[in-house]
């Protein structure tokens, strides 16, 4: 089962919340020097969420809130469940690149 299935089943509720984002705008926020670190430009787009895929079942999900800043969740997918292992939220679009990066990161920076 895919990513975008489980979202349209439910099980990552967060993609439906929120502003419609655009990836370009996002990218150039990220900087393609974290992107490429982070997910190697692989990405994908549902609604008001940029995942990027990181590695062993490990995806960053990036969501634009109705606030303007964003939520980071590092999410891990297996056998078609969605756990979410570590959220960053209220951030602003200068420490998008950065937080996005940590979230990147397979241990709990907390």
């Amino acid at each position: 089962m895919n990513l975008k299935n489980i979202i349209a089943l439910g099980e990552y509720d967060a993609a439906t919340n929120g502003r419609y984002i655009d990836y370009n705008i996002l990218k150039q926020q990220i900087t393609l020097g974290n992107l490429l670190a982070i997910s190697g430009g692989r990405k994908e787009i549902f609604k008001s969420t940029v995942f990027l895929p990181v590695a062993r079942g490990y995806w960053v999900a990036i969501t634009l809130t109705t606030a303007d800043d964003y939520t980071v969740n590092r999410i891990l997918l297996r056998s078609g469940k969605v756990t979410v292992k570590e959220t960053f939220e209220g951030v602003y679009a200068e420490n998008i690149g950065e937080v996005a990066y940590r979230a990147s990161c397979f241990e709990n920076a907390a």
